[in-house]
């Protein structure tokens, strides 16, 4: 006849596994969003903030208050590459 509580150590290694995995995502998520909460349900105007923070700030989660733009601002757009780049090929 087995005993019930044999079952007790693999089941808590199994869910001491379950924590692990689920703390380390967690870490993971925070770190990536600089400590704030991950974004759901993104649209284009998400996106096109999210890349204008990236160019003002250096950061996609980076926020400035200032209502002028830092003179790197204008020199940092991607078009400006893709447009030297299709140049170069055409």
């Amino acid at each position: 006849m087995p005993v019930p509580f044999e079952s007790f150590i693999p089941f808590g290694v199994i869910s001491g596994m379950f924590l692990a995995t689920a703390t380390g995502i967690r870490y993971a998520q925070t770190k990536r969003n600089e400590g704030k909460a991950v974004r759901y349900s993104l649209d284009d105007w998400d996106r096109k903030m999210m890349v204008r923070d990236k160019q003002l700030t250096g950061t996609m989660r980076g926020q400035v208050d200032s209502p002028i733009a830092p003179p790197e601002f204008k020199v940092n757009s991607s078009w400006k590459v893709y447009e030297s780049l299709r140049n170069d090929f055409a």
